[in-house]
């Protein structure tokens, strides 16, 4: 390493850990994907409606076929941001570690930018700016889930009927505060719904068979701005709903233009994507000038957007 004290070797097996490496409590890449792209800008193709229209497609004999003009694509741009987090290691704290002080230096860094993309896409989809007024709505007294008498199903299914209302597919995708989710585990009506009588809390099973939404995860991640400072909730009293691709492979066209992938139909909509440099996060180790520690650091290349906010839906709740 000493011959290599000024070049940046990147690490295959802490780059494994890196990329292997998950938080069960981060829960933004459910709404916002990872979708790997080639270069660090570009432009997204973003379709109209035009798949509704409703074609004259009779045709008599002899005549021409019907035809129908292929609506032109708008485009929106991208332009990725570039993070990167490091922690020395000294060697003599390396050799009498138990466990080695360099994984939990990888796993220590890789966690700090995850709660960086986790704390951007949150704030992201829980500003009611970024909603049409028909995509939002805000709780306060009676329709608070803190009073037993407010009906979560039903503002969930309002929330539903808005979102299909827009793109025609209803969520598939369901982030829940800590906060809500306390409440919503012991709501009455909830509760009710349960088809059998025994005295239980409410389940994410349940949740996914009432509201009929697949994936229903709980935002539980906590932050603070510096290590005296007091920890708060990522996310706050509120639900996202949002339609998410299943098919989430994104390869780039020819021009800079991102293809959502063979597997997912181009026209279909999403709320969004955090687009990833391809081959993102690496580590890499380099000596430090003293040459007695290593410099473990790792890299990601990557930005949020929102791309179809048509597809979300924001639920607030001012007194939960």
């Amino acid at each position: 390493m000493g011959r290599l004290s000024s070049e940046r070797i990147v690490d295959p097996v802490l780059t494994n850990i890196a990329i292997g490496y998950q938080n069960a409590e981060m829960v933004g890449s459910f709404l916002l994907p990872y979708a790997n792209v080639d270069k660090e800008s570009g432009k997204l193709p973003k379709f109209g409606k035009d798949d509704f229209i409703v074609y004259d497609t009779e045709r008599a004999i002899r005549a021409d076929s019907n035809r129908g003009d292929l609506d032109a694509p708008t485009a929106d741009s991208f332009l990725l941001t570039e993070h990167d987090l490091e922690f020395a290691v000294d060697d003599r704290e390396e050799a009498e570690s138990v466990f080695s002080a360099r994984r939990r230096a990888t796993v220590r860094a890789v966690n700090g930018i995850r709660l960086k993309h986790e704390k951007t896409v949150a704030d992201l989809v829980q500003n009611p700016a970024n909603y049409a007024a028909g995509n939002k709505i805000a709780l306060s007294s009676t329709d608070s889930f803190t009073d037993p008498a407010s009906d979560p199903e039903g503002v969930v299914d309002t929330a539903k009927a808005a979102v299909s209302a827009a793109i025609v597919k209803e969520p598939n995708t369901m982030v829940i505060s800590y906060n809500i989710w306390r409440l919503w585990k012991r709501h009455p009506k909830l509760k009710a719904i349960l088809s059998d009588n025994r005295s239980r809390l409410v389940q994410l099973a349940d949740l996914r068979e009432i509201f009929e939404i697949p994936n229903i995860v709980v935002g539980k991640a906590m932050s603070k701005a510096t290590r005296a400072a007091a920890t708060s909730r990522i996310w706050n009293s509120t639900v996202v709903l949002a339609y998410v691709p299943t098919a989430m492979s994104v390869t780039p066209e020819e021009g800079g233009v991102v293809d959502p992938g063979a597997l997912q139909d181009i026209g279909e909509p999403s709320f969004g994507y955090t687009f990833r440099k391809r081959g993102m996060p690496q580590v890499d180790v380099r000596r430090a000038p003293n040459g007695k520690m290593d410099l473990v650091r790792d890299t990601d290349i990557f930005k949020a957007y929102l791309c179809g906010v048509d597809a979300g839906y924001l639920i607030q709740d001012s007194d939960a």
